[in-house]
């Protein structure tokens, strides 16, 4: 009984080491395309202002972020950028922004004479099966500390639509009533993200290909403005619809 169980324990570990070694090469594949996205005024203090995350797509040339990222009211002499690479100086690139989807708060900003190596969007139309492994990279305490992308791992733990029906009229927020007239399926996650994390891509653990992108303020407003202490719930964009996004731009 005992000689089952020693080889029962070690066929798990084997397992767990081998998907823990694909996370590793994932994580150093999906790196080097991350980016800060924020405000940059090269006379304020702070110069910068870090408000999300971003991930080069397409030529490498677009970034992807949440559209309640970047919008953000700017100062005179503030414009937007994204911020590549690590530590306290990292590389500042002036960004504008060439496409939006307000209805599934996505947008496209081009890179002012740079091009990062691009993710791969998965092709796929299907969503993702509960249980499904994922990660997702981004910066969840902004820039305090430097420049620092960090992982987080996690599964699909549900698929729900974006908004939620309440008892009263009285009781729905406005941008809730929009969504509740075009509802769409969104991913919520078993990892905890934290505001500084949207726009973060999600991905499967075992290699470095979109599936969604996290969403900490556009969904959870909708479906959690009842509550009164609004949980830690992680929310995340299906990818079909930056994909969508990524290739009407592309046509024009």
């Amino acid at each position: 009984m005992n000689r089952y169980l020693v080889l029962l324990l070690g066929l798990l570990m084997m397992t767990s080491t081998a998907h823990g070694a694909d996370l590793v090469s994932t994580i150093k594949a999906v790196k080097p395309s991350m980016v800060g996205i924020g405000v940059f005024d090269p006379l304020g203090k702070p110069q910068a202002r870090l408000t999300g995350t971003g991930f080069a797509v397409a030529d490498g040339g677009l970034v992807v972020t949440n559209y309640h990222v970047v919008d953000v009211a700017l100062k005179p002499k503030e414009y937007l950028v994204a911020f590549y690479g690590s530590g306290t100086s990292p590389e500042v690139i002036a960004a504008r922004v060439v496409a939006k989807d307000e209805e599934h708060d996505l947008v496209l900003l081009a890179l002012q004479g740079r091009h990062l190596p691009a993710l791969v969007l998965a092709e796929s139309q299907a969503l993702l099966e509960e249980g499904t492994d994922i990660a997702f990279t981004g910066y969840p305490i902004g820039a305090i500390l430097g420049l620092t992308p960090v992982t987080h791992r996690g599964i699909v733990s549900a698929i729900t639509p974006i908004a939620i029906p309440v008892p009263t009229a009285g009781q729905l927020t406005v941008e809730a009533l929009k969504r509740l007239r075009n509802p769409y399926n969104i991913y919520q996650l078993d990892a905890t993200a934290y505001p500084g994390n949207s726009g973060s891509p999600v991905y499967l653990a075992d290699r470095a290909e979109v599936v969604a992108i996290i969403n900490k303020v556009y969904v959870k407003e909708t479906r959690e403005n009842l509550l009164r202490d609004p949980s830690a719930i992680t929310y995340a964009i299906p990818v079909r619809y930056l994909r969508d996004l990524v290739s009407n731009y592309l046509k024009k």
